[in-house]
Parts: C-alpha cells; sequence; structure tokens
C-alpha cells in the first residue's frame, strides 16, 4: 500500500528530474537516500510527512551514525532529507519544515589535495603514442586546462567547440552553459586529434561526441578514469583522479594571482563559497614553501 509519505518522495523526485535537470545517477542517489528515511520513518509511525516532527530527524541523524557510516555519507543523507522537507514545506504539503534547526554531525573541512605544477607537466609532457594516444593527450589538456568535471569533459560535443575563439562551450550542473577559455597546449592538442586520430578512431562512423573510443560511441567516465590512472601509474606520479585534476586547475590558477570571481564562473561553482575553499589550499601552499624555503621563516641558532 502506498503511504503519502511514499507519494510525497515520488512527488519531490519528479519535482529533481523535471525543475533541477539532475542527472540520472544523483537522481537515483537520492531516490536511495529518501527510501532509507521513509523506511526509517514509517516503522516510527510516521505514514504521512505532515506527523515527521524534529525529533525523528535527531533519531534518524544518531541512527545513521550507528551504522558506521563514513561521516559524508550521514550529511549527504540528512541533506536529501532536508531537501525534500524544503519541497513539502514551499508546496504546502508540511506546515513547517521540521528539519530547520536540526544539524547533522559537522565534517571537518578536507581541503584537496591539488598536484604541483611539475606533476601535471610530467603527466601532460609525457610521449603519447597512436591514435588513443592523441585522443587521450587531448582529453588531459582538456580537463587541466579548462578545469571541467569528468561528466563535462566526456560529454562535449562538437559544436561546443571554439578552437580559433579559444574557448569551449561546457553544459554543466543543471544543464547551464558557460564557455570556458582553453590555452594553448590543449587547442593544439584538440586539433592534432581531430585532424587526424578522430576519425581513424570512427572509421568513417559518426558520432556528435569529441572524444570517442573504437566503437564510435563517447568514451565513458569509466573508461576515462582508468587511462588516467593508468597512465599517471605508469610515470610513478602520486594517486590522481579526474575531479583532482580540477582541484589543480583551480588551485594553480589562485596561485598565479586570478580573480576569484573569475575562477569560480570557469569552474561553474553557482555559490562563491565552493570556489572560497581553493584560496584556503593557496594560501596553505604558499605558507609551505615560504616555510621551506625563505631564509627568515624559522630561526636559526647562531654560534654564540
Amino acid at each position: 500500500m502506498t503511504t503519502a509519505l511514499d507519494r510525497s518522495v515520488d512527488a519531490y523526485l519528479g519535482y529533481l528530474a523535471t525543475n533541477r535537470g539532475l542527472a540520472k545517477n544523483t537522481l537515483d542517489a537520492y531516490g536511495r537516500d529518501l527510501v532509507m528515511l521513509a523506511s526509517f520513518l514509517a516503522e516510527r509511525g510516521r505514514a504521512d510527512p505532515a506527523a515527521v516532527a524534529p525529533d525523528d530527524l535527531v533519531e534518524y541523524v544518531g541512527w545513521l551514525r550507528e551504522q558506521h557510516l563514513q561521516p559524508s555519507s550521514v550529511v549527504r543523507r540528512f541533506s536529501a532529507a532536508r531537501g525534500w522537507l524544503r519541497f513539502l514545506e514551499s508546496s504546502g504539503r508540511v506546515l513547517k519544515n521540521p528539519a530547520k534547526g536540526v544539524r547533522s554531525s559537522r565534517l571537518p573541512r578536507r581541503l584537496p589535495r591539488p598536484w604541483t605544477r611539475d606533476d601535471v607537466r610530467r603527466l601532460l609532457e609525457a610521449p603519447f603514442e597512436g591514435r588513443a594516444g592523441a585522443r587521450d593527450k587531448a582529453m588531459l589538456e582538456t580537463l587541466y586546462g579548462a578545469g571541467l568535471r569528468v561528466s563535462e569533459l566526456v560529454s562535449l560535443r562538437l559544436v561546443e567547440l571554439n578552437l580559433d575563439g579559444g574557448y569551449v562551450i561546457v553544459i554543466g550542473k543543471g544543464n547551464k552553459q558557460r564557455p570556458v577559455p582553453i590555452g594553448l597546449p590543449a587547442r593544439e592538442a584538440l586539433r592534432a586529434y581531430l585532424d587526424d586520430a578522430r576519425a581513424k578512431l570512427l572509421r568513417d562512423r559518426t558520432c556528435a561526441h569529441v572524444f570517442v573510443t573504437p566503437r564510435a560511441r563517447a568514451m565513458s567516465r569509466q573508461g576515462f578514469w582508468k587511462l588516467l590512472k593508468r597512465r599517471a601509474l605508469a610515470l610513478g606520479l602520486p594517486p590522481v583522479s579526474p575531479h583532482r585534476l580540477r582541484h589543480s586547475f583551480a588551485t594553480h590558477l589562485l596561485e598565479g594571482g586570478a580573480d576569484l570571481r573569475a575562477v569560480q564562473a570557469m569552474l561553474g561553482h553557482a555559490d562563491i563559497a565552493t570556489t572560497q575553499i581553493y584560496t584556503e589550499v593557496a594560501r596553505t601552499r604558499l605558507r609551505e614553501l615560504h616555510r621551506r624555503f625563505h631564509p627568515r621563516s624559522k630561526r636559526r641558532s647562531t654560534a654564540g
């Protein structure tokens, strides 16, 4: 039997799909989190969202912690609950949002650890052989050169490239478009790939996406992650992920004096607070460089 609680979850997921333009994987994650919450509330006799009280949510957070989940997982699940209840309040299904004032466990802020400029240089300047190598170099140069999310990279289409203008049109979260400049190395790598290697990979077949496989399909996120990991391992570089290169892009820009708002626009962050974390990364690295190399960064004993 479907309860009012179940119907309200379905309504929220429908709203996210229709009005927020979220990816299927993101919607699936919201759905799993809210099914878990609905099951917990049902066991407490809350078949209608109007009956949910703040104490129910406090106990839900406590129960999540007892499941030995990572703190980030607890926060994510509670964030899904908060979004659902906020939607119900705004649509008049509940009179007052019971999540207001209820806090999940606060996470210590974990700063991203970017690669050094030398690590990135070694990755990008290593030999790339064959048609697949030309594609891989173009992907890596574009990822780092434009600070893209991996989903944005693999979904990039030919019509979104403007190499003469020196930029790409990126379709980000919520299907929002943003122009992102790309430097000369990325443009050169893209031209080399597009002029020869891409056609050889397609073998007279067509594909709207820029980065393709020998099956004439767009490169997948998993496929790109594997090739990145494989190349970093072969070069003896630190562990890497596509998102770590995005962190590196932002940090290196700010270290070089880039404006925070400009970096926000390039990254596609809706909230500048998300971008500001990179300023702390840059400060942390600059402090470390000062401590290690400045002659007056620490006291030195003198012979008496």
